[in-house]
């Protein structure tokens, strides 16, 4: 039985999780795989702390180059992130002829594109089921499991922060900044967390499966992307009363008009399944339109859930590697001269219904006001919470849920309520979806 050899570019938190996994659970991995799979070098800039964590079991070196040339080697697993050296890296191991396997959900949402079309050129195969939702199987479910339907729309709490912090806010009635920092403190959040909650690390999550999921080329660019760092307590508390809850989706959507790909918070109604995950797991909800409504739940980062995604694909290179490659699954699911052209849509063309929030003067007159611009924009309202104002005051809040509706005559509507003299400061606006 062909030992197969893998070369580890990086052995930080998921490059050590990978080697530990792989080593003890060698004997399983082979009777699956019909191979043995051993990593034989490493590389990455702490030398030292390296050797420490991989002993006399391989080779370990600096430069990444070597690994990538090394004539042994039959699969390169980037673990480094980013896109600087990682994607020259992983050019130059497709290049030698090198199969890849990759957690780097930001480099293929930005590449994707150049490099599925280098290892199409070369034969290889790069495997990426890390790149969305660590330790969950989402790559294979939308690219095999579900090859018979046509996906409708998929909806993921797909960044483990985000919904660590959402959780928090609405469990402890927090603020934002107050419950960042103990999600910094507890590991939860990055010293520098801006791909988190700015929701760009959703994004390139939901681009990925976009293109796998519709058969369209990889476009980042193109992604609507809101993050978390705008939104207040008193929306969730709210929203909780209104019976929904506030989430950081990933959202891709098939539509007659063409795509939407969008990331942002929502609210989605209590009772659904995905609105009841909470802490720093993750879910995908997808829609086909023969199997209905499926959902992928489990934990989308640390070490050990995310080397299960890395392994599983050298486990299918491993099975794959003699393979023809005209019988292997395509990269993006769809084969390679079937693509799509489908247009991804502006936010301002997407539909769907809203939650306003808008600090009112407690006077006669203004619903009333709010309610005809609304009618004018053709908005219609589904629900709403007039509060009565504390003893003492003469503001309050007006909350309004509306039905579906574009994105562009609900800022058209709101740009108009703004105006209004008895309305203070900005209308709050976050989108609904009811995912049914």
């Amino acid at each position: 039985m062909k030992t197969i050899k893998v070369g580890l570019l990086g052995i930080g938190t998921v490059g050590a999780g990978t080697f530990n996994v792989l080593k003890r659970n060698q004997e399983e991995i082979s009777r699956r795989a019909g191979h043995g799979i051993e990593i034989v070098m490493v590389a990455d800039l702490d030398v030292a702390r390296a050797k420490e964590l991989v002993g006399t079991h391989c080779e370990v070196v600096s430069d990444g180059n070597l690994v990538v040339s090394n004539p042994e080697i039959d699969i390169v697993v980037e673990l480094i992130g980013g896109y600087g050296i990682a994607k020259d890296l992983v050019l130059k191991a497709i290049a030698n002829g090198k199969h890849v396997v990759t957690a780097n959900k930001a480099l293929l949402a930005t590449h994707g594109d150049e490099i599925f079309q280098a290892a199409q050129n070369k034969g290889v195969m790069v495997a990426y089921e890390a790149a969305v939702a660590g330790g969950i199987p989402i790559i294979k479910a939308l690219r095999e499991g579900l090859t018979a339907n046509r996906i409708e729309w998929i909806a993921g709490i797909i960044n483990g922060t985000t919904n660590f912090i959402l959780s928090e806010m609405r469990d402890k009635g927090l603020d934002f900044d107050t419950v960042l920092k103990e999600a910094q403190r507890l590991g939860y959040a990055e010293a520098d967390p801006t791909f988190d909650i700015e929701g760009v690390d959703a994004a390139h999550k939901a681009t990925l499966m976009a293109a796998i999921a519709f058969g369209i080329p990889v476009q980042f660019d193109k992604a609507h992307v809101e993050g978390i760092t705008k939104l207040e307590a008193v929306d969730i508390r709210y929203a909780e009363q209104l019976g929904y809850r506030i989430k950081l989706l990933g959202i891709a959507k098939r539509t007659s008009q063409g795509i939407e790909l969008r990331v942002h918070p929502t609210l989605i109604p209590a009772k659904r399944l995905i609105a009841n995950v909470e802490g720093a797991m993750n879910a995908v909800l997808v829609q086909g339109d023969a199997v209905g409504a499926t959902l992928y739940y489990g934990k989308g980062a640390g070490a050990e859930p995310t080397a299960s995604a890395v392994i599983a694909d050298l486990v299918d290179i491993a099975r794959l590697a003699d393979a023809d490659p005209a019988h292997r699954v395509p990269h993006l699911a769809f084969q390679p001269n079937a693509m799509a052209d489908t247009p991804i849509l502006p936010i301002s063309e997407v539909t769907t219904s809203y939650y306003l929030r808008m600090h009112v003067a407690d006077k006669l007159g203004v619903l009333a006001n709010v309610t005809s611009i609304l009618a004018d924009s053709t908005i219609s309202i589904d629900a709403m919470l007039q509060k009565e104002p504390a003893l003492g005051e003469t503001q309050t809040d007006i909350i309004m849920l509306t039905h579906q509706t574009q994105e562009k005559n609900v800022e058209a509507a709101i740009k108009k309520i703004e105006a209004l003299t008895t309305v203070v400061g900005k209308v709050t606006k976050i989108r609904l979806e009811h995912l049914s």
